[in-house]
């Protein structure tokens, strides 16, 4: 338990909740709803459980709740007021909020109950797009903002993945039948952040097609071996991190002459690195998408 994060600074809050650190300090003034400790040079820091208040609080602002109502509230009248909010609409503000929960506190089990209320809701699909990619943005904030640590996120990532891949597998045993084209998915060597890969691999096999799953860390060269098994190939990948905007140049170099001018295929890029790539610079059969949408808008 050790790593369980206790204590939270007003900007941790901020973040977490999304309410700007003058308005949590004029609800604690005026209001009275949340009890920061102060250190001796007078810094708010506030528990768990102050986070806890204050994102039930934040779910019911968000929707409408006059701050004033909710502060004559008891902590429990608070709790109920979210329950039934959650029952009476969709939960997903709230299943994000569990979510932030689960992660900070490393609550497996919280995770667990939140994922399989959802999915008593809606399909795995319809998660990922509603919930699961708004909570990955907020977590690349919070981790910028050093909110949160490394190993939170790769707590949380890591169980997304396997939501992911517990949806993929139900839908791998279905035979492929949009056979005009295979996909070969892979990421390049140093890339490890595979959430988006894992996820147009789900989308690509919902929609009928081939595909083959390579993953993190390939080289190029090892890519080659497509050609023996397969005519015409969509080698499709993300760039998140690697190549650097300053190495992708010499990477679409390398892949040009290691697989472009060695056969038909293309290369379908997705990920942050493609901000940086203009497409009337990039080698035939190359292109990029903005997002997983406009990429699956294109199958």
């Amino acid at each position: 338990m050790n790593n369980v994060k206790k204590s939270f600074g007003i900007r941790d809050l901020e973040n977490l909740t999304g309410i700007k650190a003058h308005t949590i300090r004029i609800w604690e003034k005026r209001y009275g709803l949340l009890s920061p400790e102060r250190s001796e040079t007078n810094i708010r820091s506030y528990s768990l459980s102050s986070l806890q208040k204050l994102l039930n609080i934040t779910l019911l602002y968000n929707n409408g709740y006059k701050i004033s109502k909710i502060a004559a509230l008891k902590e429990e009248e608070i709790k109920e007021e979210v329950k039934t909010l959650v029952n009476q609409q969709t939960s997903n503000d709230h299943a994000i909020s569990a979510f932030k929960l689960a992660m900070i506190n490393f609550d497996l089990s919280l995770f667990q109950q939140t994922y399989s209320s959802l999915l008593a809701e809606k399909p795995f699909r319809e998660i990922f797009w509603d919930v699961f990619i708004p909570l990955l943005t907020e977590i690349g904030l919070l981790w910028q903002t050093d909110t949160i640590g490394p190993a939170h996120e790769h707590f949380i990532t890591h169980l997304i993945k396997q939501k992911i891949l517990t949806s993929t597998e139900k839908i791998q045993i279905r035979e492929a039948v949009t056979k005009d084209r295979v996909f070969v998915l892979f990421l390049p060597e140093n890339e490890i952040h595979d959430i988006g890969l894992l996820f147009v691999n789900y989308e690509l096999l919902e929609r009928g097609y081939h595909t083959v799953y390579l993953g993190p860390t390939i080289p190029v060269e090892h890519l080659r071996d497509l050609f023996t098994y397969y005519d015409d190939p969509v080698f499709l990948s993300y760039f998140t991190v690697d190549p650097s905007p300053d190495q992708i140049a010499n990477y679409l170099k390398s892949f040009k002459e290691n697989l472009l001018d060695a056969a038909p295929c293309e290369l379908w890029i997705l990920g942050r690195q493609t901000e940086t790539m203009q497409q009337a610079d990039l080698p035939e059969n190359v292109r990029t998408f903005e997002s997983i949408e406009a990429l699956i808008s294109q199958v």
